[in-house]
Order: C-alpha cells, then sequence, then structure tokens
C-alpha cells in the first residue's frame, strides 16, 4: 500500500525549481550593479581639521598647488614677494576646481573664465563670492593648512 502524504519530487517539479531560482540569480546579478550604481555610498567628509598640503621647498615664488583636503580640493599659492596663502580650490559659481596662472598672477576658473585676486576675492567672471580661505602654518619645511 501507497503512503499518499508524503511529497513526491517529480523530475518536472525539479526542473521547474532550477529554472525558477536561476531566473531570479540572474535578475539579482543583473540589477544589484545598477541599484549601487544608483545609490553611491554616502562619502564622509575629513574629521581632520588641518592637513600637510605641501614643502616648503615644493613651492617657488610666483607658483600655485592643488592639495587634497578631507573631500575637496584646495589651492596654495605663494605669492611674488614669497607669502603663502590657501584656499578653497572649489569654484563659488559651479564648483569647477581654480588653477593659479603664474603669469597673470591670479587664480582662474576655467569653467567660465572667473578671476580671483591672489586674497580669494572674485575679481572677474560670474563666480558670486570669494574663496574660502585656509590658515596657513609653516613648521619646518611643511606647510600645515587648516580650516577657521
Amino acid at each position: 500500500m501507497e503512503n499518499t502524504n508524503t511529497p513526491v519530487t517529480t523530475r518536472r517539479k525539479f526542473i521547474n525549481y532550477c529554472l525558477g531560482t536561476s531566473l531570479g540569480a540572474t535578475l539579482v546579478a543583473t540589477f544589484y550593479p545598477i541599484f549601487k550604481f544608483l545609490v553611491p555610498p554616502p562619502i564622509t567628509e575629513s574629521t581632520e581639521a588641518s592637513v600637510v598640503a605641501a614643502k616648503v621647498s615644493e613651492l617657488k615664488p610666483n607658483s600655485g598647488k592643488i592639495f587634497k583636503f578631507g573631500s575637496k580640493p584646495g589651492i596654495l599659492v605663494k605669492t611674488p614677494s614669497g607669502e603663502i596663502r590657501a584656499f578653497s580650490a572649489t569654484c563659488t559659481h559651479l564648483d569647477c576646481t581654480v588653477q593659479y596662472k603664474e603669469e597673470a598672477q591670479h587664480i582662474w576658473c576655467a569653467c567660465h573664465n572667473g578671476r580671483y585676486d591672489l586674497m580669494g576675492k572674485n575679481v572677474a567672471g560670474p563666480p558670486p563670492r570669494p574663496l574660502e580661505q585656509y590658515t596657513v602654518n609653516v613648521r619646518g619645511d611643511e606647510i600645515i593648512v587648516s580650516k577657521g
């Protein structure tokens, strides 16, 4: 006498199970990378209040250097007179990265030809406000830049 209470696994049920799980795995493998691309991980701001931006020996008078300050770029400028200044290297117009133009002795944004003087003040083009200025301290050969 046959027991009718035990489930019988047929070949058709097994194949349907395999096809269903492979379809689910394919969908996950396809859409997971798309989801991770569309929803990027949060960027944490650096908790450091100061960074070593460069060495004094790296900067010659009338030159500039981009450095990383947390998750944003900063710019060091050594004026023709030898004074070292630091600013945010993010243009206040459209967040482009600015650079120092030695021949014109100003900070320049290539996006829309915005210009800042050596004090970070916007002097030409569309930038609506000055660059954020950082505090510069020289300890030995290191240039230490801090906010505030």
